[in-house]
């Protein structure tokens, strides 16, 4: 078989030729199309449960909501095992599916299954699924330089403007905040007060609810003109809520601020971001999509947040204190400066110890080619460029000039004997 796949290749070498160059186009092509990360993404297939229950233990939790939803998932297909954990006010669940499952294909199988296990959970347990992005998946830590707006501020600025529109930026999956004050509207108790008013929590949480909302009406018509009529009853400030009506007693009402503290606070806090011990800080991590490029995926955010730093107030900018695409950016050049230097050498060892430029050309040609074709398997089995698959191509090039170097050999070697009997036979 080898013999007739070489006997062709000399009858038909222009073909050869043209197909050599079609490989090493299409593997230019590749190497433009690759991803490009620094590290290579070795996390499991995974889907991650995220079930919230503020205010319940971790007993409580892994009883009625972990324990639950990882009998449930079990059954799912082509998954290798489910793990879970529990903490206070919050669930975890891990699913880890089979390597050559889709990703996509195993979310949908999981929200299939909390359909029908959301209806054993607690009243008001709502399990939903984390992003869909890998245990590699944060590409960038930003936070806000902002030394005239106090962290409640900074927090709301990143909530709700900054995080909105960062996770537009194509392969973006999640943009995670952290540092500063969530703003709340804080009702504390004064448990003697109820028991003299004889209210319950429930009474107070009932009115403030039943307070806090809006109702439409119908259309009006005067005069050919047409009203909506509604009714706007939102709460919008600390005096609203304290004057809140829980109960009527002797004919006089008990408000919430009869019973109750009420006052504008930050949301109960887990711990803080300092950084570089100058003090608090607001900001946030951009989580990458599954199967993203990295590099190219950084490179849009960055250009976003020139866009969104236009709307910010005076005197607030961006502070980038992780940025993965310069890890990249250093990786991938000394990967290629190295895969140069190699190729030289390697060209100038061939050439001197030859000593033949056809025969060095032959071998040496083999090189970018080999190459360029080797990024055209990684695209088809989904591997990156990065250190490890950047340095094995590196380390496999005096593996290819080798077999160029064997074949020249032996066939200088076979060519000297036929032309050795070519020369006898003409003696005679």
């Amino acid at each position: 078989m080898i013999h007739r796949i070489i006997e062709w290749s000399l009858r038909n070498r222009f073909i050869v030729l043209v197909m050599a160059l079609a490989l090493f186009a299409w593997g230019v092509f590749s190497v433009k199309k690759n991803p490009v990360d620094a590290i290579p993404d070795l996390s499991e297939n995974q889907v991650i449960v995220f079930t919230e229950w503020m205010g319940r233990g971790p007993q409580l939790i892994e009883d009625q909501v972990t324990y639950p939803l990882v009998t449930n998932l079990q059954g799912l297909p082509k998954i290798k095992y489910v793990r879970g954990s529990s903490m206070f006010g919050m669930s975890f669940i891990y699913v880890i599916f089979n390597d050559d499952v889709d990703i996509y294909w195993a979310r949908e199988r999981v929200l299939e299954r909390l359909s029908t296990v959301s209806r054993t959970l607690p009243a008001g347990v709502t399990p939903q699924l984390g992003p869909d992005g890998t245990g590699v998946g944060h590409i960038l830590w930003y936070t806000l330089d902002a030394p005239e707006m106090d962290l409640g501020e900074q927090r709301a600025l990143q909530d709700w403007y900054v995080k909105f529109a960062l996770q537009n930026v194509e392969g973006v999956s999640e943009i995670a905040s952290f540092g500063g004050f969530q703003k709340q509207y804080q009702i504390t108790l004064i448990p003697n007060k109820l028991l003299y008013y004889k209210l319950s929590v429930a009474d107070v949480i009932n009115a403030v609810r039943t307070n806090n909302n809006e109702s439409g009406g119908r259309k009006f018509e005067l005069s050919d003109i047409g009203y909506i009529i509604k009714t706007s009853g939102y709460l919008k400030s600390v005096e609203e809520i304290a004057n809140i009506a829980v109960a009527t007693q002797g004919g006089i009402p008990v408000r919430v601020a009869d019973i109750a503290a009420v006052q504008m606070t930050g949301e109960t806090r887990l711990g803080i971001f300092d950084q570089d011990g100058e003090g608090e800080r607001v900001g946030g991590i951009v989580v990458m999509r599954y199967g993203e490029n990295a590099a190219a995926v950084i490179d849009k955010v960055k250009a976003k947040m020139q866009e969104v730093a236009r709307g910010f107030p005076q005197g607030v900018k961006f502070d980038i204190v992780y940025d993965r695409g310069e890890l990249i950016k250093e990786s991938v050049d000394a990967i290629r400066h190295t895969l140069i230097e190699e190729m030289i050498v390697v060209s100038v060892v061939v050439i001197i110890f030859l000593f033949h430029w056809r025969s060095a050309l032959s071998i040496i040609i083999q090189i970018p080619i080999t190459l360029a074709a080797s990024f055209i398997l990684l695209n088809l089995f989904g591997i990156s460029s990065n250190i490890m698959s950047l340095t094995g191509i590196a380390l496999a090039i005096g593996v290819i000039v080798d077999n160029g170097i064997i074949m020249s050999e032996n066939a200088y070697k076979n060519l000297s004997e036929r032309y050795a009997q070519w020369q006898q036979q003409q003696k005679k």
